[in-house]
């Protein structure tokens, strides 16, 4: 069971996101409740308002009574009023009646910006805090575009300075030169370093054909990355779940399969901020086979169980020893991919814990529009996920079977294989 403090004992001061200053008059008028629902039974902020309560409500991760959610609105209003507020009723209308008093004397852009802030507050302060918040348009567009690995701020040719009708040789030579610029200089200057990571993020998309093809075509970048320094081992990078990461990793790995005759596999999670999640029961089938349960959320006190869609991927039966490289900075859905991999014993887990980031986030549109510039959503914390132990991986994370912080961590891991190339090959994987 998990269970958390109750909504009535937080927030003395509310984590406060694009908030704009009103100046209200002091006081406000108290309406019997006849006469209030007359005034405000059809206003557009009032139903914008009484939308976004229920879409909490009904979606947010955790059950919440309308005592504690009408007191998050409560402070909320509060907090941009600067004047105390009264509920009549702890619960949908008496935040609308509540909310209705406190901009009944403000023009309509003033409206709008009080109850999108009043919103978005009661979204911020909402458990795990700062991951729910009110959306524009343009917001919820750029999120999906994070998803999809797209950065449509950044120009990686540019990147490279060269053009894009620039052949694979010129391609290459840019990114080397970039190299002998920066590399003397990336230790001691942060500028250079970044300059420097920029150059390989070109690179790997640029560099391949399939890969540079997709980028001009749709701005996607790759999220797959591979080597093989070692005949026998091979490394596959997963820097990001995005929509087309499972056909890069099926494609990766089929063509190792009929390119070279490794039996070792290096996994590497290790700065994989997850992703698309429900990407997962695609995923993992290639490890665990198809129709396995890989999962759990855990939603409102029930447990909602995800089983894989597919089964296992041929080019990865040949891989006998598995090592999966885990860090701090592996959250969210990549969590959740090395908690199931754990659980199963595909691989053995080498690292540090992970970030603990646990929570599954959702958008919700809401119907209502308060003017002609766009409609609103609600990215709101749905569910949590759980480790191999059943436990939340929020706040948790999902601990490795080897801790590199271990001084014998290497022989931990020989005890596992006996083979000591693979050994090698983490323990230069990990310098990277």
């Amino acid at each position: 069971m998990i269970n958390f403090k109750p909504y009535s004992k937080i927030i003395l001061g509310l984590i406060i996101v694009a908030i704009f200053g009103f100046g209200l008059a002091g006081g406000y008028l108290y309406f019997k409740h006849q006469g209030l629902n007359s005034l405000f039974q059809k206003d557009i902020y009032m139903e914008f308002t009484s939308e976004a309560y229920d879409t909490i409500k009904e979606n947010y991760w955790e059950k919440i009574t309308d005592e504690q959610l009408a007191e998050l609105f409560k402070l909320a209003t509060e907090k941009i009023s600067n004047f105390p507020q009264v509920l009549d009723t702890q619960d949908s209308k008496g935040v609308q009646e509540m909310i209705f008093r406190a901009i009944k004397d403000l023009d309509k852009d003033k409206k709008k910006e009080f109850v999108t802030n009043v919103v978005n507050i009661v979204l911020v302060n909402l458990k795990p805090f700062g991951r729910s918040q009110l959306y524009t348009q343009q917001q919820e567009t750029q999120l999906r575009e994070t998803v999809s690995n797209i950065d449509k701020g950044v120009d990686l040719y540019e990147s490279l300075g060269v053009d894009k009708t620039a052949s694979q040789e010129q391609i290459a030579q840019a990114y080397e030169e970039k190299k002998v610029e920066l590399l003397p200089e990336k230790d001691t200057s942060p500028e250079a370093a970044q300059e420097l990571a920029m150059a390989e993020r070109a690179f790997t998309a640029l560099s391949k054909e399939q890969a540079r093809q997709t980028y001009d075509q749709t701005g996607v970048e790759p999220t797959i990355l591979t080597d093989i320094t070692n005949p026998d081992i091979a490394y596959i990078k997963l820097t990001k779940l995005s929509p087309q990461s499972f056909e890069e990793f099926q494609k990766t790995a089929n063509n190792i399969d009929k390119t070279e005759n490794p039996t070792a596999l290096i996994l590497d999670l290790r700065g994989n901020i997850g992703g698309s999640i429900d990407l997962l029961q695609y995923f993992l089938g290639p490890f665990i086979g198809q129709n396995q349960l890989a999962y759990e959320f855990f939603h409102q006190e029930e447990y909602q169980p995800f089983k894989t869609q597919v089964g296992w991927l041929a080019s990865l039966v040949r891989y006998k020893k598995v090592v999966v490289l885990i860090d701090g900075q592996t959250q969210s859905s990549a969590e959740l991919m090395a908690a199931v991999l754990k659980k199963y014993n595909v691989g053995i887990l080498v690292g540090v814990p992970t970030k603990g980031w646990g929570t599954v986030e959702n958008t919700f549109p809401l119907k209502q529009t308060l003017d002609s510039s766009g409609k609103y959503s609600i990215l709101l914390v749905h569910s949590l996920t759980l480790r191999d132990d059943n436990q939340p991986i929020e706040g948790k994370g999902v601990d490795p079977v080897i801790n590199i912080n271990d001084q014998n961590w290497q022989q931990q891991l020989l005890g596992y294989f006996n083979y000591q190339a693979l050994v090698d090959a983490v323990a230069k994987a990990l310098k990277n």
